[in-house]
């Protein structure tokens, strides 16, 4: 039982800590997951993840893996695909029918698989999956066609695949005599049915059970959690694999809907989701024996690179025939299909299958799905970000700011950040003081901030900071609030509250409810426009190793207001009467000074 705890809490450790490693290192959190694996498992021999589990880690990995199927049709809306649907379903269908017959002559002619190996391999290989893609594209910050397109492929080829890789497999034992024809064909309708309509079904009646006030808001999310297990375990029982078809069904029917309590259980399953993410892949690459690694050959490497430079590119091309995509797109696309966690699950369920019904180089699945992981991991783990930005489809080129409220103040700002390379969106759902934006030539969106419409239409991923400046301060607090989990909390700001009556009550506003304070309490938004329509203008200075923090702060004159930091790595900070540090050689800062010092700074320079 000690070893068991022990285990799980290493299994943990090592999972988070690699993800948050590689958040602080900017690398691909996949990639230190499968070294964190590899180190305390083949490496150093400290966890033995079979040893300790037994006949439980497969059913524990699959339901895992249910989870995050789960989890990813619950991200996958409608709207967001808008522009993109045509080439969702081409490059799902005939991309995937394109992979699978390149992957299976690849896996018997170069790889010298049997056909029956061959076969399934090469159905299990059509999954990209979503454990791989997410974490890339949340580095990456494609733009939006292409990370909605690399997003809705992973998710739906995963239940595709393993489905055809069940009926290559009941194919070859009906082959064999194992059972009829008929058997099989009433296996497939019914796993096909309870997959999909079942999944549409419970989904539906959740739906019920919520509008209708029928559950209660604290037993929402452990409800779903629940039936997402039992609905998988279902639909297994009547055809293997079938339980990916129906979680993935019950979680996009789920996301599209418009359920008021869908937000918590999307960050709730965002959470967990990278936990199990993070564990299984520590305990799948634990899992892996050097003597098996030993056993890789040249022609499962000739296979890798094929794989890796040939079918995916070509069958990409093929499934993206007349789908209103440009060259670049295709070709990011076609690069980009890292294989994860169900490729590996999958392939050690059927690894041992084959090998029981008589097929000998069955077990090689095993070795060959984990080489596979590592190879495609690594390659586009590490390319994602330059070969995108040299397609010019990353919009992570450089710091971005969302400002939420139309007025003097943040027109001024948006237009001194837009001369310094900075983008920045203004959004005001009043039309009017929209005009200020409009007429500065800025780019802006007319619409409600904390509609679904907006979150939908907008390219958040293009910036990295929001500004809450309008001239109400409850509803600044509830946008802070609304985009904290999405951008981060450290990320949204909104003018400073009016001092509280107590230290304690200060203490409890910030932390429950609103984003951090920018500037002071005294610089409200009606003191910042009474500045800007008196004149006052926004200057940027730079320091350099002659002219540095403390000369910048000597020059600035009393009355004057910093309001923003552009560190050298382009990460903006907006002030809050305070700087922590001091601000290093190459930085940039936004004052608001009187117009009489700028005259004055003009004049001299």
């Amino acid at each position: 039982m000690d070893d068991v705890v022990i285990a799980l809490a290493l299994i943990g450790v090592a999972g988070v800590g690699a993800q948050w490693v590689a958040w602080r290192l900017s690398l691909p959190a996949i990639v230190l997951l499968l070294v964190a694996g590899f180190l305390i498992g083949p490496a150093t021999g400290v966890l033995h993840p079979t040893a300790l589990f037994g006949d439980l880690l497969r059913p524990t990995v699959a339901l895992g893996v249910a989870v995050i199927l789960f989890e990813g049709g619950l991200s996958l809306n409608f709207q967001k695909v808008s522009g993109v649907e045509k080439a969702v379903r081409r490059l799902v269908l005939l991309g995937a029918l394109s992979a699978f017959l390149l992957g299976a002559l690849n896996a018997h002619y170069v790889a010298e698989l049997s056909w029956p190996s061959a076969l399934v391999f090469a159905a299990i290989l059509i999954v990209t999956g979503p454990t791989v893609i997410i974490p890339l594209l949340r580095q990456a910050r494609l733009e939006r066609r292409v990370a909605s397109l690399l997003r809705w492929e992973a998710i739906l080829a995963d239940p595709l695949g393993a489905l055809l890789a069940v009926f290559m497999f009941e194919g070859y034992l009906v082959y064999h005599g194992e059972h009829g024809f008929q058997v099989l064909a009433i296996r497939a309708v019914a796993g096909l049915l309870l997959g999909g309509a079942g999944g549409w079904a419970l989904a539906r009646g959740l739906i019920w059970l919520f509008v209708g006030g029928r559950v209660p808001e604290f037993l929402k999310v452990p409800l779903i959690f629940i039936c997402v297990i039992g609905c998988y375990a279902l639909s297994d029982v009547v055809l293997e694999e079938s339980g990916l078809l129906t979680v993935t069904v019950l979680g996009l029917v789920l996301g599209n809907s418009r359920l008021a309590s869908l937000e918590e259980l999307r960050r709730f399953k965002e959470a967990i989701t990278i936990v199990l993410v993070s564990s299984v892949f520590i305990v799948l690459t634990a899992s892996v024996q050097l003597s098996s690694l030993a056993q890789f050959g040249l022609q499962d490497l000739a296979f890798v690179l094929i794989l890796l430079f040939v079918i995916r590119p070509v069958s990409v091309w093929v499934g993206t025939i007349g789908a209103n995509l440009s060259w670049k797109e295709r070709l990011l696309v076609g690069w980009i299909a890292p294989r994860g966690i169900v490729a590996v699950a999958v392939s050690g369920l059927f690894a041992s299958s084959l090998t029981e019904h008589g097929v000998a180089d069955g077990r090689r699945l095993a070795v060959l799905s984990f080489a596979v992981v590592v190879a495609t991991v690594f390659a586009h783990g590490f390319t994602i970000v330059p070969f995108s930005r040299w397609l010019g489809l990353s919009s992570h080129a450089g710091p971005g700011l969302l400002i939420v409220g139309a007025s003097r103040f943040s027109v001024a700002l948006a237009t001194k950040l837009k001369a310094l390379g900075v983008s920045t969106l203004t959004v005001e759902r009043n039309w009017g003081k929209l005009r200020l934006s409009r007429n500065a030539g800025l780019d802006n969106y007319y619409g409600e901030v904390l509609s679904e419409d907006v979150e939908n239409a907008l390219p958040l991923e293009n910036y990295s900071v929001l500004l809450a400046v309008t001239d109400n301060d409850d509803y600044n607090a509830l946008v802070a609030t609304n985009f904290g989990p999405l951008m981060g909390r450290g990320e949204v700001y909104q003018f400073a509250p009016p001092e509280e009556q107590s230290e304690q009550d200060r203490f409890r506003r910030v932390v429950t409810l609103g984003g951090r304070p920018f500037l002071t309490p005294e610089h409200s938004f009606y003191d910042l426009e009474s500045k800007v329509r008196d004149g006052w203008i926004i200057k940027a200075s730079e320091l350099t190793e002659t002219y540095r923090w403390t000369e910048f702060s000597k020059a600035l004159p009393e009355t004057a207001i910093p309001l923003m930091l552009i560190e050298p790595n382009n990460k903006l900070r907006p002030m809050n009467g305070s700087v922590s540090g001091t601000p290093a050689v190459g930085s940039k800062i936004l004052s608001l000074v009187p117009c009489e010092y700028a005259a004055e700074r003009e004049k001299r320079s």
